[in-house]
């Protein structure tokens, strides 16, 4: 971190709070490699099956309903 803003300090000072070209090349180039080895960690597992089980035909997605009864009148008859 120190090495960035000793770069920033020797480069020509862009407009107030910007960023020199160079940093923000810097920037860009380490976010790009961050990115590359998030995309090669792939899908998890369990997001695979749930996505295969949400794409079957006839899945229709269920919401466990924590009060009791499943019926959609509200209490009310």
């Amino acid at each position: 971190m120190k090495d960035l803003k000793s770069q920033a300090s020797r480069s020509t000072t862009p407009g107030k709070g910007g960023l020199t070209p160079e940093i923000q090349s810097r920037i860009g180039h380490q976010l790009r490699a961050m990115y590359d080895d998030v995309v090669r960690q792939g899908v998890p597992d369990r997001f695979a099956e749930l996505i295969k089980k949400l794409d079957a035909p006839g899945a229709s997605p269920h919401v466990e309903n924590e009060g009791g009864s499943n019926d959609n009148n509200n209490g009310r008859d």
